[in-house]
């Protein structure tokens, strides 16, 4: 679960951008460990400028599909879509599309020029060829002018450039999603599935005991997917079942947290399983880690920290960036019967993007009071390697 940006001016982005741009293009071979990445998502933490923007602060109200629009009084937001997919020879895929909207200021802009922003927008496009071709993991940003990138509601669409979600007209429950990089592209189409899970306290979110460090938060755990992956010169047909999260917030992670590991899980009994361990700089697990189990008929069934064990069971070190990630895991809820073993797809689903973290496809296999159980998932993990700052939130 991706899931962000600092008290961000033009100016500044534009040069991390560029700093990070030219490190990548002027690496040497053999590589050599990458800069430390450009932490998008700092303005979660705890003394940024949250002045003028408003603050999730207590229980709100959610209505979709209307909440899938943009909160434009937030300083952040996200609509983060991942999904396991299989051909009908049983090719394997994992996907993820992801647009962030980054206020530069709270109040909106009043100018005559089509080029004036009040918004930047970074989306991130990633394919794990899971048989074939490991990952391919792309990045776009843009002003949200001139048409170059932007979010409606009612109905949605979001969009930066040629990488678009959109609602299919007819069923605005049902949403379309389409990204291409060179050869590498997606044409999917997501029914609704499941109803949103309401994240935390009925859609509250928090992340630190500061007032105001906390998310509106909601899921559509396991969304209906069919459409085409095109890679390697192929258009392929596929199936599987995708994950949309929505999140919104002005500012989040505390002082003391560096990043957090986050789990989605769809489970072949029906349910579904969403937690996030967030992790402190002393090495400790923050208590205001969270999730919910989702039953097979959509119940939601919140789970405090205390309620989910999570053991690393492995390790891998990228060969680029020569960070250190957790490799595989054990999760056990033992108030629920479930042990799980967790194990990526790919040990390689780095994406070495300006905001770097470790994102990818994983198997799941164990057992829910005593019976087998299977599933596909994805997890994030940031914060590995990032030199004490605390990348995106989900």
């Amino acid at each position: 679960m991706m899931r962000i940006a600092p008290a961000l001016a033009a100016a500044a982005v534009a040069i991390a951008i560029a700093v990070a741009t030219l490190a990548w293009l002027l690496r040497p071979a053999p590589p050599a460990p990458l800069p430390a990445p450009y932490a998008v998502a700092r303005a979660l933490g705890a003394g940024a400028d949250t002045a003028g923007y408003a603050r999730a602060a207590g229980p709100r109200r959610f209505v979709c599909p209307r909440d899938h629009g943009p909160h434009p009084r937030f300083r952040t937001e996200w609509w983060y879509f991942t999904g396991n997919l299989t051909a009908g020879d049983g090719r394997r895929f994992g996907y993820q599309l992801t647009f962030f909207r980054v206020a530069l200021r709270p109040a909106a802009v009043r100018s005559s020029s089509a080029w004036r922003a009040r918004d930047l927008y970074m989306a991130h496009f990633a394919l794990s060829d899971v048989d074939g071709g490991g990952l391919h993991a792309f990045e776009r940003f843009s002003r949200g002018a001139a048409q170059l990138a932007g979010a409606r509601g009612a109905p949605l669409h979001v969009w930066l450039e040629d990488w678009t979600a959109e609602a299919i007209a007819g069923d605005e429950r049902a949403l379309r999603l389409r990204a291409r990089e060179g050869d590498v592209a997606i044409a999917l189409d997501l029914e609704h599935g499941k109803p949103p899970v309401l994240q935390g306290e009925a859609g509250l979110s928090r992340k630190s005991d500061a007032p105001g460090n906390a998310s509106y938060y909601y899921s559509l755990p396991r969304m209906p997917t069919r459409g085409t992956i095109s890679v390697g010169g192929q258009t392929i047909a596929v199936t599987g079942a995708s994950w949309l999260d929505r999140e919104w917030s002005t500012s989040a992670l505390g002082t003391e947290q560096i990043g957090w590991d986050w789990f989605a899980l769809q489970l072949d009994d029906g349910r579904e399983l969403m937690f996030y361990r967030l992790r402190r700089r002393d090495g400790r697990t923050d208590p205001l880690s969270a999730g919910t189990l989702v039953a097979a008929d959509g119940a939601p069934r919140p789970l405090a920290s205390a309620d989910v064990g999570v053991a690393t069971t492995a390790h891998w070190t990228s060969p680029v960036s020569r960070v250190r990630y957790p490799g595989g895991w054990r999760l056990t809820v033992p108030g629920a019967g479930l042990v799980l073993r967790i194990t990526p797809v790919l040990a390689d689903q780095e994406l070495r993007l300006t905001v770097r973290y470790w994102e990818g496809a994983v198997d799941v296999e164990g057992t829910a009071a005593g019976r087998t159980v299977q599933g596909r998932g994805y997890v994030e993990l940031t914060g590995y390697g990032d030199a004490g700052t605390a990348p995106r939130l989900r």
